[in-house]
């Protein structure tokens, strides 16, 4: 008989009717807690003696999951000591903040070396070594260091693309400098098929900074033969697309360069308006006839909307042209003589038209009439063959012509001013002295003839606010009030002035 057995048993039931039937289980759950552990024993004792038969393979630890975001090249986490990558980035924008360059050069080379995405995001590191590259090569002297300093911009341009995948933004910065900077080292055609490739980027990725250069070399393709008609409009639609696209989705201090472009591009591009067939009837509307609705009874506006619509290739039996014909006829009856010439004008014939009211002028004895029809030479050249130098010339003929009238003068301050595209990038200095030499006409008119004084007040207020700042004038050793020379093919001496804040 098993007195183990009975002995269990007999303290079960007094278990039983003392705590309840719970026990029972608690009992139960001890015992199968027991045999496990006595199972477990077993089982290591077991492995202990064959423990060539049991071979227990480790668990694989999953690396981290990489982030599609970062750079792929080096960053900080890559650095052999991270801490002493990151403080050596600290330090080196610090010092550069400063305009420290050599200190802050030798801890960006230490960044550069480890750690040249930095933290994956940003292409900081990159982008101050070209900082650091063209400090060096404007303080060089030696020509051939110099073109060293280059070769390494343009490496870390490179870079820049591979590490960020960033093709639009290298091929703008690129081409940029090429135009502005290093013009020596590419031809124009090569800088401008270098920028198509940002021009071509998402409309939303295209840089704000290589729509005027670009505008200024599609042009200078053009009317060079370097490129075709096709490609010419494509890109003249093209510019005009990303232009409208920046001005609506710009934020902040964006807008400000978003409005210098708006007042560079579109106007470079007028240099197409002279080109027969490059812009339809739709376009010369929608830009001229307004004009027209607001000055009905000047003749030489009426004039002018015919002949740009007629070189548009606008139909006659449309209600517009026929309301400005009608209105025409009834205002600005020609005399017999100058029929032919006027004739020349309205049908875009501008060369034939120069050539007969000059041949009147030249006949005419009425100081009055005789200025008038050169001052309409001059704005043939202007308006129409966008000559801006024969436009001056004719101005001043004009001028000559007839003592005291301020309206030549009204004219050649516009040409000046809207000289901007033509002598400089559209924004910044070479593009904003111009506004100088234009002010000095429109004040000139005014006080050689009071009754153009609100006219000349109205392109003043215009135009000063687009004169350079304080900081501009100071940063290059000058001062307000003094004389300055403005180049280009102004060629006019004029005297500083800055723009009101």
């Amino acid at each position: 008989m098993n007195f183990k057995l009975l002995i269990k048993a007999v303290l079960a039931v007094l278990l039983i009717n003392i705590f309840g039937p719970t026990t029972t289980l608690v009992a139960q759950k001890n015992k199968t807690e027991v045999e496990d552990r006595k199972a477990k024993r077993k089982k290591k004792k077991r492995n202990r003696k064959g423990a060539e038969e049991v071979v227990e393979e480790p668990k694989e630890v999953a690396p981290p999951p990489v982030d599609p975001n970062l750079s792929p090249c080096p960053k900080f986490i890559d650095a052999p000591d991270k801490d002493e990558a990151e403080t050596n980035y600290v330090l080196y924008r610090d010092f550069l903040k400063v305009k420290e360059w050599d200190q802050a050069f030798d801890y960006w080379k230490k960044v550069y070396a480890v750690a040249p995405a930095a933290d994956g995001k940003r292409n900081t590191v990159y982008a101050d070594g070209i900082r650091f590259h063209q400090h060096f090569y404007a303080a060089s002297q030696d020509e051939e260091e110099k073109e060293k300093h280059v070769d390494r911009i343009f490496e870390l341009y490179d870079e820049i693309g591979s590490c960020y995948q960033e093709q639009e933004y290298v091929a703008a910065r690129k081409s940029f400098d090429l135009y502005y900077k290093y013009p020596k080292r590419a031809t124009r055609e090569e800088i401008y098929q270098m920028a198509k490739g940002a021009i071509d980027a998402d409309i939303d990725k295209v840089p704000d900074f290589i729509v005027n250069p670009f505008t200024s070399l599609l042009v200078e393709m053009y009317l060079q033969e370097k490129i075709d008609v096709a490609e010419a409009k494509k890109y003249d639609a093209r510019i005009k697309e990303i232009v409208a696209n920046g001005v609506e989705k710009c934020e902040g201090i964006s807008c400000d360069r978003w409005a210098i472009i708006q007042g560079y591009a579109p106007v470079r591009l007028e240099a197409f308006e002279t080109v027969q067939g490059f812009y339809d009837c739709d376009y010369y509307l929608d830009k001229f006839y307004p004009e027209f609705e607001q000055d009905s009874t000047n003749c030489d506006v009426i004039r002018m909307v015919y002949s740009r619509l007629r070189w548009g290739g606008c139909e006659e039996t449309m209600e517009k042209f026929k309301h400005l014909v009608r209105v025409g006829n009834e205002e600005c009856v020609e005399e017999t003589a100058l029929q032919k010439a006027y004739q020349a004008l309205r049908d875009a014939k501008y060369e034939l038209a120069i050539e007969l009211f000059e041949a009147a002028a030249n006949e005419e004895g009425d100081a009055v009439k005789k200025s008038n029809y050169l001052l309409l030479v001059a704005k043939i050249y202007y308006s129409h063959l966008k000559r801006f130098r024969k436009a001056r010339e004719y101005a001043l003929k004009a001028a000559g012509a007839r003592e005291n009238w301020g309206e030549p003068y009204l004219l050649i301050g516009q040409l000046y001013a809207s000289s901007g595209p033509l002598c400089g990038p559209g924004t910044g200095w070479d593009s904003q002295i111009v506004t100088w030499p234009a002010i000095d006409k429109w004040n000139y008119a005014k006080r050689i003839d009071p009754s153009v004084a609100a006219e000349a007040n109205k392109w003043i207020g215009r135009y000063v606010k687009y004169m350079p700042s304080r900081g501009d004038i100071f940063q290059r050793g000058l001062q307000e009030g003094g004389s300055f020379s403005v180049g280009c093919w102004i060629q006019e001496k004029t005297r500083i002035r800055a723009a009101k804040k």
